[in-house]
């Protein structure tokens, strides 16, 4: 065997080896990040119409996991377009100046049965926390459904911050929830 070919084979086995996770991507169709949140003690729910995310992730591999989701602040959607213009505005998302959200994953640890707990990095309104989210994997309309849920605090990210700090008003606590559905992504 020449030297050429032996170069030829050793690369085309690197290719062949590589991860099937460069061929994974969100489907927008079918995925959803949702917020619950309660105003005078009524819940008020939306959801975000624009978010992408770029994912590395092998179920029998967690610790290698690379996971970023990017969220268009200004694609909230709420029953209100009041609401909705009220949210862009500086004291709310300020989505004129900070137009995206993003989460950045720095551990995912596995909990058995399809469930895992992903911590990272949440940065809204350019203030960055640490959380943990737990995320279930499962098979759904041949792709992978990764979804969870969480709680954040509005005030700690400078979400209705000053005359609307009151929290009698609007509760601190909001519920996020989310539905990715992915290609690539093998179900555990």
């Amino acid at each position: 065997m020449s030297l050429r070919r032996g170069l030829a084979a050793v690369v085309l086995a690197c290719v062949a080896a590589l991860p099937a996770q460069a061929q994974q991507r969100l489907l927008s169709a079918g995925s959803e990040i949702a917020f619950t949140s309660r105003q005078m003690g009524v819940p008020v729910s939306g959801h975000f119409r624009s978010f992408d995310a770029d994912i590395a992730f092998d179920p029998q591999r967690p610790e290698l996991a690379r996971i970023r989701i990017g969220i268009d602040m200004a694609s909230v959607t709420l029953a209100s377009t009041e609401v909705e213009t009220e949210l862009a505005q500086p004291g709310w998302f300020d989505s004129r100046r900070k137009p995206r959200a993003s989460f950045v994953s720095d551990t995912v640890r596995p909990l058995g049965g399809g469930r895992f707990e992903v911590g990272g990095k949440l940065t809204i309104k350019d203030v960055t926390r640490t959380i943990v989210v737990p995320v279930t994997l499962a098979a759904a309309d041949g792709a992978t459904a990764a979804s969870g849920s969480f709680k954040l605090a509005r005030l700690d990210f400078r979400i209705g911050d000053g005359e609307w700090g009151d929290t009698s008003l609007v509760a601190n606590e909001v519920q996020v929830r989310f539905r990715l559905l992915l290609a690539g992504v093998a179900a555990p």
